[in-house]
């Protein structure tokens, strides 16, 4: 079992990723940290006292333990096996876990890979948002292996309020991707309906506060739907973030056969989003394509 005499790793410092790595320092762990721009890692290490690496194979070198949350699969390629990649030094029965958003296909082939050198690999994609990350209380699904699962949870409880083991290694991955056409089209439901609501002279925000008690209620409704109406997108979680992971969903749909008609529909609203000059607005703006009556 892992206590806070434990060697934590944490490659990746963005928006999830540097809350994340402050909680497990703030719990006490022994923890050292790499982002591509060094920067951040001194503001990191200022506000928590962790160590700085630079490079992922330094931040894996004596490690119990290694995270990473980066942007791709090619990202997360880059910072495990790519030129010094913490792959090359992970000592031993060392537990790497991946909160990225990625293929499953990526995730598969690390746990093999990371088999290969008496490691473990975990897949363990978050939801909650940069809310929840700064807050310390992500929902996170997990695939991998069960009894370094069981070992590990209580290290990542450190920033969640929930962690569960989904499966196999990807599952954890294919688990969020499930998670993300959920998003997608309560946000075009939400988004149609507060259009609907502002052309037929409803008091919008008073009818959502009515519909939320009801059948209508969504976490979407509850922390953006005003926000909708306000047409204020700053909350962290961007458009182009969230077409790179509806582009998983639909390539992993290609593969297993899965039919996502209203997804490919939402992907390509979000297009319409990004050329409008929306790309770092958070998902709720898929409302600017339907336009406010004035």
């Amino acid at each position: 079992m892992y206590d806070k005499n434990s060697k934590i790793g944490f490659i990746g410092l963005g928006t999830m990723g540097y809350p994340m790595a402050g909680h497990l320092a703030q719990q006490g762990y022994q923890v050292t940290v790499y982002n591509r721009t060094i920067a951040k890692a001194e503001k990191w290490q200022a506000q928590y006292q962790g160590k700085i690496a630079i490079t992922p194979a330094e931040v894996a070198r004596n490690a119990d333990i290694v995270f990473s949350c980066v942007g791709n699969d090619n990202d997360l390629r880059a910072v495990t096996i790519g030129e010094q990649g913490a792959f090359q030094a992970l000592a031993p029965h060392a537990v790497f876990i991946d909160h990225s958003t990625t293929s499953a296909e990526v995730a598969r082939e690390l746990a093999n890979l990371a088999q290969q050198q008496n490691c473990y690999f975990l897949d363990a994609p978050v939801s909650g948002g940069q809310v929840g990350a700064e807050k310390g209380i992500l929902t996170i699904m997990v695939g991998g292996d069960a009894d370094v699962f069981a070992q590990v949870q209580p290290v990542i409880t450190a920033y969640a309020k929930a962690v569960t083991l989904m499966g196999t290694s990807g599952m954890g991955q294919l688990t969020k991707m499930v998670n993300q056409i959920c998003i997608g089209g309560l946000l075009q439901g939400l988004s149609e309906a507060i259009h609907f609501g502002e052309q037929a002279g409803l008091d919008v925000k008073l009818v959502l506060d009515v519909i939320s008690k009801g059948a209508a209620q969504s976490w979407q409704m509850e922390n953006r739907g005003k926000t909708m109406v306000d047409r204020s997108f700053n909350f962290g979680f961007a458009v182009d973030w969230m077409r790179k992971d509806l582009g998983l969903c639909l390539a992993e749909a290609r593969r297993n056969g899965a039919t996502l008609p209203i997804t490919a529909l939402v992907d390509q609203f979000y297009a319409d989003v990004q050329e409008k000059g929306g790309q770092r607005w958070d998902t709720s703006s898929l409302i600017t394509r339907l336009g406010k009556k004035q």
